[in-house]
């Protein structure tokens, strides 16, 4: 069976200060009257019903999730005793995923990427995982549209099949975020597309990159996993022995990112190039695109008054936000901080939440 995996960790501290530690970035509306991770889900079905989506989230993080969409059933959340990146994170699930069915295969997404055609995506998700069943790890590749600096990119190789309309192409390798020369040149070579950090494999294709590439890792989650009995139907005993082992284990396992930790020297990879308006929202300024905008380029949600001012993001909390003769600046309150800066500063903010850490303000944070 297919099953599609939701990477929902992290607190968002690029989306300070309503994104918190007690309350993920996935968890807030933003630009819908739905949060994040509710439109992840949505847009998962018919391909995925509930029972066939795993969440791996902090445990405060899980109940808030869970709340938000309780279709998806408890057993299905799988609780990260602490962040430790994208690789550990997907060892956990893919563990978990083998005790249910050793012959699935999972769709790795993220609760943060906004999908504009939820039609295709779905379309390159199934043409992904059946590329995947002779034991390709899959990559989605977004057809880039300016030459980013701020996205790692993905070389095509040889052409390999085509999928439901789709081109798959062997992986050559992956880049990291580019200079601004180079991206320009791959843009001009017309070969290269953004890596959008979702995947779709075998979990036996996984489970033996990890084995093969990452052994220490490997070791751990397969002593989790063999505490872990049939993932379905756990008893409390045996819940109680595998959350033993899940804290005895977890503290030692190194972070790591999938791309760094297998899919750069992975024996089979594809990509398949995808033109769906997706959206990484990791900023106030990759936010900003998703807000309706003014003639003068600001964009607005809540209670303002602009006089004289261009190209602002603002975001309001209980009070009135009045600006006067102001350009290219990020404003967001909420009830207990106001953040102001620069729209091209905004990846500093989690600047400002290390500081707050440092300072003890955990009542910010």
């Amino acid at each position: 069976m297919n099953y599609a995996v939701i990477l929902a960790g992290g607190a968002g501290t690029r989306l300070w200060p309503l994104s918190r530690e007690r309350l993920p970035k996935t968890a807030l509306r933003f630009y819908s009257d739905q949060s994040m991770f509710q439109i992840a889900v949505s847009r998962l079905a018919p391909l995925f019903t509930p029972e066939q989506i795993i969440v791996v989230a902090g445990r405060e993080h899980a109940v808030v999730l869970s709340q938000q969409v309780p279709e998806i059933p408890a057993g299905n959340f799988v609780i990260e005793p602490e962040g430790r990146n994208t690789a550990p994170a997907i060892g956990l699930a893919a563990i978990h995923l083998a005790a249910r069915d050793p012959e699935a295969r999972m769709a790795v997404l993220t609760a943060d990427h906004h999908i504009g055609d939820t039609e295709t995506f779905r379309r390159a998700v199934a043409a992904a995982l059946e590329v995947a069943k002779d034991d390709y790890l899959v990559t989605l590749g977004i057809t880039p549209t300016e030459p980013s600096t701020q996205f790692g990119y993905i070389e095509q190789g040889p052409e390999l099949t085509t999928v439901d309309g789709f081109e798959v192409y062997r992986t050559e390798r992956f880049i990291e975020k580019p200079q601004q020369e180079r991206a320009e040149d791959m843009l001009a070579q017309g070969n290269y597309t953004w890596n959008s950090g979702m995947f779709m494999w075998k979990v036996s294709a996984i489970l033996e990159e990890f084995r093969r590439q990452m052994p220490g890792l490997h070791e751990a989650i397969m002593r989790i996993g063999s505490a872990l009995g049939s993932f379905t139907t756990l008893e409390s005993t045996a819940r109680a022995e595998y959350e033993r082992v899940l804290s005895e284990v977890w503290p030692g396992i190194h972070k790591q990112s999938i791309d760094y930790g297998v899919m750069e020297m992975a024996h089979k990879v594809a990509v398949i190039p995808v033109d769906m308006a997706w959206l990484d929202i990791g900023t106030w300024s990759s936010m900003k695109v998703l807000f309706e905008q003014d003639q003068a380029g600001n964009a607005v949600r809540g209670d303002a008054l602009l006089l004289d001012s261009r190209n602002l993001m603002v975001v309001g909390g209980k009070r009135l936000i009045a600006v006067i003769g102001l350009e290219d600046l990020a404003i967001i309150d909420s009830e207990d901080a106001l953040l102001i800066c620069p729209q091209d500063r905004v990846g500093d903010v989690r600047k400002i939440v290390a500081q707050l850490k440092e300072a003890g303000r955990a009542d910010l944070i």
